[in-house]
């Protein structure tokens, strides 16, 4: 692996941010997050997971338009927005892996008492997850899924505005 050129990047950051962040913002021209899509192996067991585990309710399970025997099924992650997953039954799509234009992980906003709770059923479930700053836990879901539990309100990180 060759080096970084950590100075330039944070010149070029510090150019990117000048020419493109705006004090005075337009709207957005979207009106939020319908739902993101992730693969899955098994719904029981995604459904187990992430309704069991996390309690995200489930709130509908239909075909997949695309893929004949394929489950298209929806968890309410709060404020109007989905998280969706699909099944590809007998497609193997592979395992879970991070890639170039692929996900990293799902950031998902939680109350403090919540995230406090949801980290002690992790616990009980025998998730292993790493704690960050105080306020964030990442672990994988049963399909290898990076997921983040981040207890800072929407729109902060780490105390930092980022909206």
């Amino acid at each position: 692996m060759g080096t970084v050129d950590v100075a330039g990047i944070e010149a070029e950051r510090e150019r990117l941010r000048g020419e493109y962040l705006r004090a005075e913002r337009a709207g957005s021209s979207a009106r939020g997050l319908h739902h993101v899509a992730v693969l899955c192996a098994d719904v029981e067991t995604t459904i187990r997971f992430y309704q069991g585990v996390l309690g995200f309710p489930l709130t509908e399970i239909v075909g997949n338009r695309d893929y004949a025997g394929s489950s298209h099924f929806f968890f309410d992650i709060g404020n109007g927005n989905l998280l969706a997953f699909f099944d590809f039954p007998g497609l193997d799509v592979g395992a879970y892996a991070e890639v170039l234009g692929g996900l990293h992980h799902l950031a998902i906003s939680v109350e403090p008492a919540r995230w406090a709770e949801l980290k002690e059923r992790l616990d009980e479930a025998g998730v292993e997850y790493l704690e960050e700053s105080g306020t964030s836990i990442y672990f994988r879901d049963p399909d290898g899924t990076r997921v983040e539990l981040i207890s800072d309100p929407l729109g902060e990180m780490y105390g930092l505005s980022v909206l």
